[in-house]
């Protein structure tokens, strides 16, 4: 992985990150995979709240592909879909 690319991307989730501890959750960078999708970790609450899909997508999505651009998708490794 590119650390500058890494570094956006944390600069990115540090933005949010104030949301989802402020709920008992957290995100960590998984990996970037070759074709630019980023895949993170749900941790603390966020790893097991209904909502996490919804959060991830409107929230952690967004923030992302505003400011990494490069970014195409991102997904949670550990989300168990519904």
């Amino acid at each position: 992985m590119e650390m500058e690319l890494i570094d956006r991307i944390e600069k990115a989730l540090n933005n949010i990150r104030p949301y989802l501890e402020a709920d008992g959750g957290n995100v960590k960078i998984v990996e970037v995979t070759s074709d630019m999708v980023l895949k993170l970790e749900l941790t603390g609450t966020c790893s097991s709240c209904p909502m996490s899909t919804m959060t991830l997508k409107a929230g952690v999505e967004e923030a992302i592909k505003r400011d990494v651009p490069e970014i195409i998708k991102v997904e949670a490794v550990n989300v168990a879909v519904v």
